[in-house]
């Protein structure tokens, strides 16, 4: 659903499953930082009011978009995390350039949410105007960081009601 018809700030936080004990890694790009700064802010105190402690909330810095799955990656591989959330920010030019950066960066997240089996929520804006980026990062349509945090929270939680190794696999 696009977000202009959706407050991105909004759930129902009675339906979002206790973050105790899960970890998680969070690259940020350094471009766009009014931006992508406030989305890791939100995320950040998302993540802590459902359960999770800062001390397993691991933060690294990556230049811009493009760079955020191999952030990912690195920091993934340095850190031992149930989930990694990335943010950045890509305004649409007057060339293809957004295009080619969202399209690429999309692929390496979802490619290295397979190949580890673990969550790399894609928290990356793809606005046409800085403004709607501003609407989209604390403003009249929520907060992207809180619907990054609160999928982050879910799919650690699926997973492991589906890990038959789990205390809390589901078997229905």
């Amino acid at each position: 659903m696009a977000s202009s018809l959706k407050n991105l700030s909004q759930y129902k936080a009675k339906d979002v499953p206790n973050a105790e004990g899960m970890r998680f890694g969070i690259v940020v790009t350094d471009y766009h930082t009014d931006i992508t700064y406030k989305m890791l802010e939100a995320c950040t105190e998302t993540l802590l009011k459902h359960g999770a402690i800062s001390k397993d909330i691991y933060v690294a810095h990556v230049a811009g978009t493009f760079e955020l799955p191999l952030g990912a990656r690195l920091l993934h591989d340095s850190k031992e995390v149930d989930a990694m959330i990335c943010f950045g920010c890509v305004i649409k030019g007057e060339t293809q350039h957004d295009e080619y950066i969202n399209q690429a960066v999309s692929q390496g997240l979802m490619h290295l949410g397979i190949q580890y089996a673990k969550p790399f929520v894609f928290g990356v804006l793809t606005p046409n105007t800085h403004e709607q980026a501003v609407a989209r990062a604390g403003g009249k349509h929520g907060n992207k960081g809180i619907e990054a945090a609160i999928t982050a929270i879910q799919m650690v939680d699926l997973k492991e009601r589906l890990d038959p190794l789990s205390s809390n696999f589901v078997n229905d």
